[in-house]
């Protein structure tokens, strides 16, 4: 099957005084029509300058894309004017951001910031466009739609904040969503109804899902094929019960055994020894070397590259060139 979207070695840096940050170095993934592709790891890994690479909204946040190309449908994002970017953007790829409280106009009504999409990309009269996203904003669970709509940000909820942004999000029908940490601060049960209404509407439309995330559970629950990033790098990926039933990475490993496990009573929650490694201090090593336990002289000194393991799975780490070396 032919993919929906291509990131080929896409490299996001950030100036500062301090020096340069390497956001996302070197990260290569490939979405295809009507699946759900998870990006997982702690924060700071680069999940979210990912999606920002692909809206072509870095620059805005100070950062530049310095290598790689985003190919959608045969198009590369990063070589389109910002006038033609504006045209995929909002309809062919939309994108939830994390926080709906700062990310919708708090003196604007709802209905106003429903519309503008649909009034810019479906060409819809003001009327017809009030019409759609009444229809819209009952389509994601929201009842008196016909009051809601007149609302503004601060009188409404967390849950239903989060509902209007997926309406806004799939007004224009796009071919791929991006959800950036959809249910953050959310409480367990409307983080499982967003969930659900999330792959409903995948259902329903068959789009794309880009979900970054750093639940684990989420991913169980929503992935067909998971990317584990850290330090900017992708270091796994594979269809997601491949991962889960045998992950590869030292970091993987350390991620899966981090989770609490259900009806099992444990003494003490297993945590990843050390920290994120500074990005202004990044060396020619394997990022998560002075972590691993299973760390050798050449993690040290050289980064692997990421490499086929088994048969749906991909890792960089130097265990696996071990491995081959005395097989």
């Amino acid at each position: 099957m032919k993919e929906l979207l291509t990131i080929d070695h896409l490299r996001t840096f950030f100036k500062t005084e301090a020096g340069t940050v390497r956001a996302v170095d070197d990260v290569s993934l490939q979405i295809k029509p009507g699946e759900t592709v998870c990006i997982v790891g702690e924060s700071g890994s680069g999940k979210s300058i990912t999606a920002m690479s692909i809206m072509g909204l870095i620059e805005s946040a100070g950062g530049k894309v310095e290598g790689g190309s985003i190919q959608f449908q045969d198009r590369d994002l990063l070589k389109l004017s910002r006038n033609e970017l504006r045209t995929i953007r909002g309809h062919e790829i939309a994108m939830i951001f994390q926080e709906p409280m700062s990310s919708l106009n708090p003196v604007l009504k709802i209905g106003e910031q429903v519309i503008e999409p649909l009034m810019e990309h479906q060409k819809l009269g003001r009327k017809a466009a009030r019409k759609r996203a009444i229809e819209l904003i009952k389509q994601v669970g929201i009842s008196r739609a016909e009051q809601i709509i007149d609302a503004y940000p601060h009188e409404l909820s967390g849950g239903m904040l989060q509902r209007v942004m997926i309406a806004m999000a799939i007004s224009c029908g796009p071919k791929l969503l991006i959800a950036d940490e959809p249910t953050t601060a959310l409480d367990v049960t409307i983080q499982a109804q967003i969930l659900d209404l999330l792959r409903s509407l995948k259902g329903e439309s068959g789009m794309s899902i880009l979900l970054i995330t750093h639940d684990l559970g989420v991913v169980a629950e929503m992935a067909d094929y998971v990317a584990v990033m850290y330090a900017g790098k992708i270091v796994e990926q594979g269809e997601v019960e491949a991962i889960f039933a045998n992950p590869k990475h030292p970091y993987t490993k350390g991620l899966l055994r981090s989770k609490p496990i259900m009806n099992q009573l444990q003494d003490e929650l297993y945590s990843i020894p050390g920290q994120v490694p500074n990005p202004l201090e990044l060396t020619e090593s394997c990022y998560f070397h002075d972590r691993c336990e299973q760390c050798m002289a050449i993690c040290r000194t050289k980064q692997p590259a990421l490499v086929p393991v088994g048969e749906s799975q991909q890792a960089a780490c130097w265990l696996y060139e071990e491995e081959k070396r005395y097989a």
